[in-house]
């Protein structure tokens, strides 16, 4: 440690009561709640490349290692922990007969994933405090839907358990319920009641498949503008976007996702060489934090490490670098007040 410097490890808050989840979040002052999710069951599940698990501790440790200063004090933060799903994902490793009956498996085991998930972003938002979901696949976008929407229901926010969400990121993830998995949270929360608006922000047209296209351009309730429409035929503008993704979504609470495979060469399942800019990932979570009601924050996909061996350490940098922006964002909104 360097003499005159404090770091956010040291003025983040963790849990005074560690048996007793929810009186933890309650004795807390921290507005602002980090928890991970360092999976990858739902990726493989649907037949994606392992490694999502790898992003969360990377993260941990470049977050924590920021600076503490006026720009971010490190005091609205509460570090609560992660989930720890390693056991499901080996036993059904070990005990899964051939390639069919793995995927079946991992499909089973994100339902499971789900329940948890879905009972801890419940007990954060009806405390009104504001979740920072980190790491894991997709699929968890389903847990983060439901469980805030329960929260905020039961907290006297909402009028009906159900939610927006805005979603920067390649694919739309609303393919078929054909069993949980990471490429469809969207759609099961939809069918389940949790989700009403959802827009996604530079969806590549070259990864949606015709008949996710019909479902989601007759669906009023669903809007997108396309990596194309923004970036090649330049009919709107990344920030004109983000505004039109704001508006669409602006008239309920509102769920921010940030999938890392949207980001040009950034380590996912999803891999792209062309993508989004970092610092366009980082303008879209401050404008959101700035514009919507925000119900939480879910950033997911990324690896530091992945199944297939490819390897970028600088994954979990730049989520700290999105997290930050985010936080700083709701701050500088909760002084405007």
């Amino acid at each position: 440690m360097r003499r005159f410097e404090t770091k956010l490890g040291e003025m983040v808050q963790v849990a005074e009561s560690p048996g007793n989840i929810e009186l933890s979040i309650q004795q807390s002052k921290a507005p602002f709640v980090i928890v991970g999710i360092p999976e990858d069951i739902g990726i493989k599940g649907n037949l994606g490349i392992g490694g999502a698990d790898t992003a969360f501790l990377p993260f941990l440790q470049s977050f924590l290692n920021t600076q503490s200063n006026d720009f971010l004090h490190g005091e609205e933060i509460f570090m609560l922990g992660h989930f720890d799903f390693s056991e499901i994902r080996e036993l059904i490793e070990k005990n899964s007969a051939n390639y069919e009956e793995r995927v079946h498996a991992y499909r089973q085991a994100t339902s499971m994933i789900d329940d948890e998930v879905e009972q801890l972003i419940n007990i954060i938002t009806r405390n009104q405090k504001i979740p920072i979901v980190v790491g894991g696949g997709h699929n968890n976008a389903y847990g983060c839907i439901k469980g805030a929407a329960k929260g905020l229901y039961s907290s006297g926010l909402l009028p009906i358990a159900s939610i927006n969400a805005i979603n920067l990121d390649a694919h739309a993830d609303y393919r078929p319920l054909e069993g949980r998995h990471s490429g469809n949270s969207f759609r099961y929360a939809e069918e389940d009641g949790y989700l009403e608006k959802y827009c996604i922000i530079a969806l590549h047209e070259n990864y949606l498949t015709q008949n996710m296209w019909l479902d989601i351009a007759n669906n009023p309730f669903i809007d997108f503008i396309t990596f194309e429409d923004i970036f090649i035929h330049e009919k709107k503008t990344f920030r004109q976007s983000l505004v039109h993704a704001c508006t669409f979504t602006g008239q309920n609470h509102c769920g921010i996702e940030l999938d890392l495979d949207s980001i040009e060469n950034v380590l996912s399942s999803a891999f792209t060489p062309v993508g989004v800019s970092p610092i366009h990932a980082r303008q879209y979570v401050q404008y959101a934090a700035q514009n919507c009601q925000v119900a939480y924050l879910h950033i997911c996909e990324g690896a530091t490490h992945l199944a297939d061996n490819r390897k970028s350490p600088s994954t979990g940098k730049l989520i700290s670098y999105i997290v930050s922006d985010f936080l700083k964002a709701m701050i500088e909104k909760s002084h405007m007040k």
